[in-house]
């Protein structure tokens, strides 16, 4: 497969591609011109695309990262950072007063593997997790949210504030639903016309239902309207979400197994 060659000179890119550095370590490099092996070369990393995933709702201080990646070293995520902006899909910044922290960004290259992110969560999903599949960051649900929202256009525009109790302050977000889909934001608006308290489990949990039985019945708060929050999880449609895999966690809707029916027959 080639894709997308573009002249590479001493190890950057052409001047006309207009972003970063192409920084492959010899030793690691795949040495192949092709556009999958030159984009592996870029985010192939242990966790490289798992921070673009933590950068796509907006910037992150490193302690907000490392919340979101418990499992990867300081070292491991430094590194991450440190290879993604020499390649010019991150960058690092000073917020000004009273923020005043540094944060790291998507920058407008990097906003261009959201699809690529979104398409290799989607294909995922036809496996089901193993046991030890489980953290969900914050930032992952809400990016389910925004990625498989099925809009009604006949539908007012409505906000929500939700707060995912187990992830704290970074747990808070703002949600608009529009006739176009679902606008997902840091910022909660002032004034929503739902606030759903809940876990993150709960919320995944509740995609898909008309039923907010199941929400209640673990805990969450609903100040407002609720059918607002009943339009937000039963317009959310993940496909491969329902079900039982062999360890009890949720597997691919219809599937009945892994590997998918078409495919068992040559495995």
């Amino acid at each position: 497969m080639f894709l997308g060659l573009a002249s590479v000179t001493n190890g950057r890119r052409g001047s006309g591609q207009g972003v970063g550095r192409f920084p492959v370590p010899t030793q690691r490099g795949y040495r192949q011109a092709c556009g999958v092996a030159r984009g592996l070369d870029i985010v192939g990393e242990r966790w490289s695309l798992l921070v673009v995933r933590e950068l796509l709702l907006g910037p992150k201080r490193f302690t907000d990262l490392q919340q979101a990646l418990p499992t990867a070293s300081p070292n491991a995520l430094s590194d991450r950072l440190r290879e993604l902006a020499d390649a010019g899909v991150v960058r690092r910044r000073q917020l000004p007063p009273p923020g005043n922290v540094r944060v790291y960004e998507l920058t407008s290259w990097g906003r261009g593997l959201e699809p690529i992110v979104v398409a290799l969560g989607t294909w995922a999903l036809a496996a089901p997790p193993t046991a030890e599949q489980l953290f969900v960051s914050a930032d992952s649900a809400m990016l389910t949210i925004r990625t498989y929202f099925v809009p009604m256009p006949e539908q007012p525009e409505v906000t929500l504030r939700i707060e995912l109790r187990d992830h704290g302050p970074a747990g808070v977000f703002g949600v608009r639903l529009t006739s176009s889909g679902a606008e997902v934001t840091h910022e909660p608006p002032e004034e929503p016309h739902a606030v759903l308290i809940t876990t993150t489990d709960a919320l995944l949990a509740a995609f898909g239902s008309d039923d907010l039985a199941g929400l209640v019945a673990a805990g969450a708060a609903i100040i407002g309207d609720p059918e607002v929050v009943r339009r937000l999880v039963a317009g959310v449609r993940v496909p491969g979400a329902t079900g039982q895999s062999s360890n009890g966690t949720p597997g691919p809707r219809g599937a009945g197994g892994w590997p998918p029916e078409a495919d068992r027959k040559a495995t």
